[in-house]
């Protein structure tokens, strides 16, 4: 037999924890009048803000794209980051919440489709897990 040792799944999970939740979201069908607005786009990260009770650091930046008229924004957070990333082209947006510790979910549909005028909204909730080694 080797002389290496190998944990049991049960050892594992004793060892792992939760290092947070993250939150991947794509909208589509926006009117792209909305995905070029920066005071929509603040709106919308005030409200994921208030109703998750995260807590910003400083304030958030923006950038706007020439061409198509995207919009880029990020807000760092005690509690990790919020980013969004617009494709007015595409009437289509993709946003990034990740929290270092664990949240409950919020509307995402209803607050995407309100803010944005999103007509399909996706939702994928990842955990994420540190585990020793």
């Amino acid at each position: 037999m080797g002389g290496g040792r190998t944990k049991s799944v049960e050892s594992r999970e004793k060892e792992s924890r939760l290092a947070g939740v993250e939150w991947l979201l794509e909208v589509y069908g926006c009117p792209q009048a909305s995905l070029r607005d920066r005071e929509i786009l603040t709106r919308l990260f005030q409200s994921i803000i208030a109703r998750m009770n995260l807590k910003p650091l400083g304030d958030c930046i923006w950038h706007q794209f020439p061409h198509t008229g995207g919009m880029t924004g990020f807000w760092l957070l005690q509690e990790s980051h919020l980013a969004i990333h617009t494709f007015p082209e595409f009437q289509s947006a993709c946003l990034n919440v990740f929290c270092c510790s664990q949240r409950p979910a919020i509307e995402w549909e209803s607050i995407l489709t309100a803010t944005l005028g999103a007509e399909e909204v996706r939702v994928q909730e990842y955990l994420r897990v540190y585990q020793k080694t």
